[in-house]
């Protein structure tokens, strides 16, 4: 997907996910609000989003992150189907449901499990404010493959990372100097590569797509003003061949970690890519 097509394909799914106000539970109440984020990390599948039997996202295409939407706090009913489908009683994911407390900031995720198959993963983010001179740096692993460790220094600073897991950290900022073996071991497969982490930003870095079928691809998610509250919660899924930022930065070094190091092999693949 063209970086053009990308952002165009993220307005859209943005515009839809507005819907799914009309979608609020009845029981939930005005002021109760959370944040919620919905990312397609299935590649090569267009769907439909329903909540709450309403369709809400119409041709979400993988690639695309929807949100972040002010919600009124209670517990939707998500599933997902194939496009264009008469309604959601034949899902590909779901119906799964998405509990939303008030205050809350949530990312949902629609990915492959390990073995390659459709799942979906539901992530708290972590909105607590860091220290002065610090930021935070989450690793979600969504993609088709193998568990990893990162390492900083000779150490696990990131352990046994599975499909559908997270670990964070909270790091002075400036650059990370970090390599990646198999878990369990301490001999790198690739690496050491620089990573820059921001102070007061939850940088969240995700690995999707499939190693088998040479769909890797690497997408982040930034919230910022973590030194106060994050009112706004700035977002935003940055393909990571557009180096403009130190969020794509950090997707590019981080994602070659991940995936190339999963992959065993150094420029056998570019696998922190967007697939056009």
């Amino acid at each position: 997907m063209s970086t053009t097509a990308f952002r165009r394909a993220g307005l859209g799914a943005a515009a839809g996910l507005t819907m799914l106000a009309l979608a609020a539970p009845a029981s939930a109440q005005t002021g109760d609000a959370a944040a919620l984020s919905v990312l397609h990390g299935v590649p090569g599948l267009t769907v439909d989003v329903w909540v709450n039997g309403e369709r809400t996202l119409d041709d979400f295409e993988p690639a695309s992150l929807a949100g972040p939407l002010e919600l009124p706090a209670g517990t939707y009913s998500v599933a997902i189907t194939a496009a264009d489908a008469e309604d959601d009683s034949a899902p590909v994911l779901g119906p799964l449901d998405l509990p939303l407390e008030a205050g809350g900031n949530y990312t949902a995720v629609a990915h492959l499990d390990e073995a390659g198959a459709p799942t979906a993963s539901f992530f708290t983010n972590d909105t607590s404010a860091t220290a002065a001179g610090e930021g935070r740096l989450t690793v979600r692993h969504t993609a088709a493959a193998p568990a990893v460790d990162v390492l900083a220094g000779g150490e696990a600073v990131i352990s046994d990372l599975a499909n559908g897991s997270e670990q964070s950290l909270d790091l002075p900022a400036g650059t990370v100097s970090a390599t990646v073996a198999a878990a369990g071991t301490t001999d790198p497969v690739i690496g050491p590569a620089d990573i820059p982490v921001e102070e007061g930003v939850s940088t969240i870095v995700y690995a999707w797509g499939s190693l088998e079928d040479d769909s890797l691809a690497v997408a982040t998610q930034t919230i910022e003003g973590l030194h106060s509250a994050p009112g706004g919660v700035p977002t935003g899924l940055v393909p990571v061949d557009e180096g403009t930022s130190s969020g794509a930065v950090l997707a590019a070094g981080l994602g070659a970690l991940l995936l190339a190091g999963v992959a065993g092999t150094v420029g056998a693949r570019r696998v922190a890519r967007t697939r056009g």
